[in-house]
């Protein structure tokens, strides 16, 4: 995936309802596998700006993120449901609702589900790492 297909434009609306938006099983996450059978991550793409991505991640209970690092932007992670292991360069924390953290460009770290879950992120400038 190049910089440019990475990028998404913004979005062509100004209002968006979360039910209209599918979510996108993904296989891979920033070109790494990501999950097996049905341990899947699911994206929503909400809404986005054009210098920030609105979305959500769905992670069932279980589900380990390879290990990687964004090396053209940032996200900010807020937890809406479920409980979730959150690991950022090594340190670990548990993410309970309403818990929020951050993944620095370039600083590795992946998310391990411990109950099913949903976490809202933000990203700066809006990438797609997923496929």
């Amino acid at each position: 995936m190049t910089d440019k297909t990475r990028h998404i434009p913004p979005s062509p609306v100004l209002f968006r309802r979360n039910r209209d938006v599918p979510a996108e099983v993904i296989s891979k996450l920033e070109g790494v596998e990501e999950g097996h059978g049905e341990k899947r991550l699911a994206i929503k793409p909400l809404i986005a700006g054009k210098s920030m991505l609105f979305m959500e991640a769905h992670r069932p209970q279980g589900l380990i993120d390879p290990e990687h690092a964004h090396k053209d932007h940032e996200s900010i992670c807020y937890l809406v449901s479920g409980r979730v292991r959150v690991v950022i360069e090594g340190e670990s924390w548990i993410a309970e609702p309403g818990d929020v953290w951050v993944h620095p460009p370039g600083v590795k770290h992946y998310h391990e589900a411990l109950e099913d879950s949903i976490q809202i992120e933000i990203k700066s400038p809006p990438t797609k790492t997923w496929s």
